[in-house]
């Protein structure tokens, strides 16, 4: 099967999708959108995209797209992927998928009754090193892992739409997404209980957080993010027989096991674009004819999210 893109938005993750696509078997992006032709026709150009399209509105007519990636700012994610499907598309919506469970639930529906493919754009649960760490876990390798820790840090000041909470701005919807969705993952379970502090930007949204989880089978995990300073951008899945060292997890291309006679292991799946495995899953699940990812799936977007607006709720 040979997939054509449309792409909602020129945001900073766009170019680094139309790369992913290229790298990929069978797919290819044909069309991207701006609010401003004059942009739309200077990034298609740049980024060797054939079509041009000065509104998001026009760009959904276009009967010859098969899948809209849709990367715009967090608040438009819902609307636009419904209108999508309505139009008769397959949708990879960007995390998060909306800002509440119930629009989640209505996009999925909403895609069952089209017939068309729905997901998440969550590329950490796709990873090669990530898939072998569960396989690892699952085996016992480390033993009953009972703690877990994140930590991350970026600079947002290319996206002003970041400190604009009714945007759906902040790092926690951008960033501890990654942790919620590849616990849910990794150990097949669900999140019994969250909170979390913060401190704010001048514009209230936070900019930097704590975050802390129990899984339903006991395990703890934090997540510790921060506009505002420098942290060392690991995770750790702590065991019984040793522990797990994932270096910028969320686009991670290694993993080292630790184990308590301290000896290690280097598990290492180099690639150029780590958005390549979830841009060939989509493949794969349409070959099949599936309307939803058997690995993202609705009840993992629909939980990440719900949790998100509990820990926002009372930071």
């Amino acid at each position: 099967m040979n997939l054509t893109y449309g792409i909602l938005s020129t945001s900073s993750i766009t170019p680094r999708f139309i790369a992913a696509v290229h790298a990929s078997k069978n797919s290819q992006v044909t069309a991207l959108a701006s609010r401003d032709l004059a942009n739309a026709r200077e990034k298609a150009d740049l980024w060797q995209v054939p079509k041009a399209y000065g509104s998001y509105e026009e760009l959904l007519e276009d009967s010859s797209l098969d899948v809209i990636y849709i990367s715009m700012i967090n608040s438009l994610h819902y609307s636009y992927a419904k209108l999508a499907l309505e139009k008769g598309h397959h949708v990879l919506c960007e995390k998060p998928c909306t800002l509440s469970p119930e629009e989640s639930r209505e996009l999925f529906a909403l895609a069952r009754e089209k017939k068309r493919f729905f997901m998440e754009a969550e590329k950490v649960v796709f990873l090669p090193v990530m898939q072998e760490l569960k396989r690892r876990i699952q085996a016992g390798d480390l033993g009953q892992i009972t703690m877990a820790d994140f930590s991350s840090s970026f600079d947002p000041g290319y996206n002003t739409w970041f400190f604009d909470a009714e945007k759906g701005g902040g790092p926690l919807y951008g960033n501890a997404i990654y942790s919620l969705q590849l616990l849910q993952y990794l150990f097949d379970c669900k999140v019994e209980k969250a909170q979390g502090l913060c401190t704010r930007s001048a514009s209230g949204v936070e900019d930097q957080f704590v975050v802390s989880l129990l899984l339903e089978n006991g395990l703890l995990a934090a997540n510790k993010t921060s506009i505002s300073s420098q942290t060392c951008h690991t995770a750790y899945l702590y065991g019984e027989k040793g522990y797990a060292e994932i270096p910028s997890y969320w686009k991670a291309r290694e993993a080292v096991l630790h184990f308590a006679d301290s000896t290690q292991e280097l598990l290492s799946y180099p690639c150029d674009h780590e958005l390549v495995y979830e841009v060939e899953h989509v493949r794969e699940c349409m070959e099949k004819g599936l309307l939803e990812s058997p690995i993202m799936t609705e009840k993992m977007t629909v939980s990440a999210i719900s949790i998100l607006n509990e820990i926002k709720k009372n930071f």
